[in-house]
Formats: C-alpha cells, structure tokens, sequence
C-alpha cells in the first residue's frame, strides 16, 4: 500500500511540474514513480501519456513515441476503448513530427472512430483537428521543394491539402455542436481553414476563414492571433493584386507587432508593406519601410533580412532612376549573399550590378537603349490585366469585376515573381509549434 501511494505521489508531482513547463524536472519524477511501481494498470497508462506528453514538449519525439506507444499498449491490454483513442491520437501527433503521415493519419482515424462510437464529442473534434494537422504537414512537406505560388502545386500536394480543409472543417462543425462552445478551438480551425484555403489558391476562402479568426481573437483579446490574421489577410489581398487593401491589413499587422513588443514580427510587417508599395509603384513609401526593416534586421543580427532589405531597396531607388544609389544597395545585397553563402543572391545581385553600372557609366545616346532593354527583360506584362497572375478560379472571377481599388499600375515582372515568392514563404498563422500541438487527451 505503501509502494502504491509512494508512485501516485510521485507521479502527481511531475504532473504538476510538467503543467509549470518544467517537463524535464516532471519527467525525473514520473521515473521515480515507475521504480516505486504500482498495480493499477490505470495509474501506470496515465504516467505512461504524462510522459509522452513531456517528452513531445521537449521535442525528443522517439522518446514521446515510446511512451505513447505503452500508454496504447496498456490501454487495450485494460480493454479501455476511450484510453486508447487518447493513446491513438498521441501516437498520431508524434508520428506526424517524425514525418510518419500515413500511420500518423491511420492513428488519428482511430482516435476518431472511437470517439464517435463511445458519442465523445471533444475527443471526436479533437481527432478531426488533428487528422486536418497530420494532412495540412504531409501537404507541406511534399510541397517543400516546390517553388509554386498557391493554388498552382503538384496533384498530390493538392490532394492532402484538400483533405485538411475537409477535416478542420468537420472540427468547425462538431465544435459548434458541443454543449459548453470552445470559442477559442474555433478560432485555430478558421485560422487553419484559412491558410490551407490560402495554399489551395482559394483566396476569397481564405480571407473569410481568416476574417472569423481575427473577430475570435479581438472577442479575447489575443493580440498574437489578431496579428497573424492581419498578416494572413494581406497575404490573400496580395494574391489577388488588391494591394490597398493589403497594405492596409498590413498597416494594422505592424501596430500589433509594436505593441507586442515584437521586433522580428515588426521587421516582417515593414518587409511585407515595402513589398505592397513597390507594387502600388509608390516607391517613396516603399523605401520608408524598407529601411525600417533593414534597421530593425541589422539590430536582430538577421543577415537574410538585410541581404531581402538590401535588394528590395536597391530595386526601389532603380525604379526611381536613382541608380547610384541603387548600385550601393545592390553591392551590398552581393557581399552579404556572399557571406551567407546564398548563391541565388549572388547571381541576383551580380546582374543588377552589371545593368546599373551600365546605366551609370553609358553615355546619353546608348543610356535609353539599356535602360529599354533592362525594362523588356524584367517589365513585360501588366498588372492592370493581371497578367502575371497564374489565375485561380478566384482570381479569375475578380479579373472580371471592379472591387473599387485604386487602378493598378503596370509592374517589373521579375520583380513581382520574387515578391510573392516573398510573401508565400512569410511565417504563416498555424505553422506547427512542437510545444503548442493538440495531444489527444
């Protein structure tokens, strides 16, 4: 009896250690309550999660696997049909961190299955968020090396994608239908809902979903999703060349940051308003905020992000026909790619060197003819007939009516592929944090 107490009393510790974030002190303890050993076979499977759970915090995943994996063991060993749903659904969260998605999904379904069965309507929304995770990863990860814009990736990545919106939004549903609303899983399905829609190149989708997300977290008060939102809301007005729009839930994505206190995420929404005007050819405002985010990138010690600074600002000045002073940004965009060891930036950078030095050291008669044959290269289609656009169904339906933005003016071609290259990989509203996933409890 003594033994017993001694292991749920060790136990009950590092379970309140691990609720502190102290996971790796709860850990000793649970170890400590697996030696005093127990009996009851429920005691060891709860100590078995715990430890799963801790382990997945501190991103030592095989470990997190080995211990859910007991955990499930035990559970059927018990014929406990709800504790191997949690189990399941563990299991599922670690196999997708492992890259594992076919059994991550399979483990999943089951979490599911049974959470319907037994009529357990949070562990059946919490499955099907889940299963939305595991297909929303396996998606990006197959589309890792795909430099397409949204909407325009491979059949399969597509596919996965597709089924993530299916699943947050049967999550959305089921969640609705729960006795006490979690307005808060709410918002992290339409926040998910958006970007996957966003990834599928469903832009109108995407900002309806996001739109839902930035009410929810204003109905909170949760400054960081408000932020994300605005940002994810930009992104999608980019996407369909609304760029005062964009530039206005961009504006607002940048007074959270601030007051957030969040230098990093404020270099992004300067990086992210630069890119919006130098597409609106306003250039002046474009340089505002570039140098912003190059003060904010050299304070943070982010050589990428003054090498992007550099370059954007450098093809600011050119387009303003201040080539000197593009020349220097552009000098140093090569020696910072240089160092960094990018080499798509030094082939960018050497180019445009070569085309301003040209443009400063050739005489009148000739200047016209470079410049010209400059702007052919990089400035061959308009953006006031959407050309440069891979049209998506919703990109298609806005090209034939008037959403009341300021007439859109023609665009360099280059340029514009590389700021949506740009702005597709900005960090996105629910890129996995290990330490925030959904466990199946």
């Amino acid at each position: 009896m003594e033994d017993q107490k001694t292991c749920i009393e060790w136990a009950v510790e590092g379970e309140r250690l691990c609720k502190l974030g102290q996971c790796q002190k709860g850990i000793e303890y649970f170890l400590k309550a697996i030696d005093a050993g127990t009996e009851d076979k429920r005691v060891l499977s709860a100590i078995y999660s715990q430890m799963g759970n801790a382990y997945f915090y501190l991103q030592n995943y095989t470990k997190a696997f080995q211990y859910h994996k007991l955990d499930l063991q035990l559970a059927r060993t018990m014929g406990d049909k709800l504790g191997v749903a949690k189990a399941s659904g563990n299991l599922g969260n670690t196999l997708k961190v492992l890259g594992q998605f076919d059994e991550a999904i399979a483990c999943c379904e089951k979490h599911r299955d049974i959470c319907r069965e037994e009529g357990n309507l949070e562990g059946e929304a919490r499955a099907l968020y889940n299963l939305g995770n595991v297909l929303h990863a396996k998606g990006k990860h197959d589309g890792r090396n795909n430099t397409h814009d949204p909407g325009h990736f491979p059949l399969e990545v597509k596919e996965s994608l597709t089924r993530a919106a299916k699943y947050y939004e049967e999550n959305l549903s089921v969640l609705r239908k729960l006795p006490k609303p979690d307005r808060a899983a709410e918002g992290r399905a339409c926040g998910n809902l958006g970007n996957t829609h966003y990834l599928l190149g469903n832009f109108g989708e995407a900002m309806k979903y996001h739109e839902q997300r930035l009410a929810i977290a204003k109905e909170f008060g949760d400054k960081a999703a408000e932020r994300r939102a605005y940002s994810n809301l930009g992104n999608a007005h980019i996407f369909l060349g609304h760029f005062t729009q964009a530039s206005e839930y961009y504006n607002k994505c940048l007074q959270v940051a601030k007051e957030l206190g969040e230098k990093a995420l404020e270099a992004q929404a300067c990086y992210s308003l630069g890119n919006t005007y130098t597409l609106m050819r306003q250039y002046e405002r474009a340089i505002e905020y570039h140098v912003q985010h190059l003060t904010i990138a050299q304070q943070l010690n982010d050589q990428v992000g003054v090498g992007r600074a550099c370059w954007s600002l450098g093809n600011a000045y050119a387009a303003l026909g201040e080539n000197t002073q593009a020349l220097e940004y552009a000098n140093r965009h090569l020696k910072i790619s240089q160092e960094i060891g990018d080499t798509v930036g030094q082939t960018t950078a050497n180019s445009n060197i070569a085309d301003l030095k040209n443009l400063i050291t050739t005489n009148d008669s000739n200047c016209e003819k470079i410049e010209h044959k400059r702007r052919e290269q990089i400035r061959r289609n308009s953006m006031e007939n959407l050309q440069l656009l891979k049209l998506t169904p919703d990109q298609k339906k806005q090209a034939n009516e008037s959403d009341g933005d300021t007439k859109l003016q023609p665009c360099d071609e280059e340029l514009f592929e590389k700021l949506l290259e740009a702005s597709s990989r900005r960090i996105d509203d629910q890129r996995f944090d290990a330490s925030r996933v959904s466990t199946g409890k």
